[in-house]
C-alpha cells in the first residue's frame, strides 16, 4: 500500500484515541452509559473525519449525540491541541449501529433457543 493510502489509515488510529480521551472524559458520567469512539474513517486529503461512536448501559444515545453535535468546535479544538497536523479536520459524528446490531442478533439466537427446546 503507498503512503497516500496508509497516512489516512495512521491519523485516523491517532484521531480516534485522541477523541476517545476527549469525549470520555467531556460527555461520559452516570446518566451516559459507556462511551466508546469505535472507529474514524479519515478523508485521503485528511480534512475530515467521520466519527463512530457507540454507547452501551443506561442512556439515551440520541440525546448525547445532540450534545456532541453542539460542542462540535469546542472538540475540534481540543483534538487540535493534542494532534499536531497540518489542517484540523472537520468531524461528522454518527452513531454506530453495529453494537445494537449485534446485541439483537444475540437476542433473536437466545430467544431461537428457548423455543427449539
Amino acid at each position: 500500500m503507498s503512503d497516500k493510502g496508509i497516512r489516512p489509515l495512521r491519523v485516523a488510529e491517532l484521531v480516534q484515541a485522541e477523541l476517545s480521551r476527549i469525549l470520555i472524559r467531556d460527555f461520559q458520567d452516570d446518566g451516559t452509559g459507556l462511551l466508546t469512539v469505535t472507529r474514524v474513517e479519515m478523508t485521503p486529503d485528511l480534512l475530515s473525519a467521520r466519527v463512530f461512536f457507540s454507547v452501551f448501559g443506561a442512556g439515551d444515545a440520541g440525546a448525547l449525540l445532540d450534545r456532541i453535535e453542539r460542542s462540535k468546535a469546542r472538540i475540534r479544538r481540543a483534538l487540535a491541541s493534542r494532534v499536531k497536523l497540518k489542517y484540523n479536520p472537520q468531524l461528522f459524528f454518527a452513531l454506530d449501529p453495529g453494537p445494537d446490531h449485534l446485541a439483537r442478533i444475540d437476542k433473536l439466537i437466545e430467544e431461537s433457543k428457548k423455543h427449539g427446546r
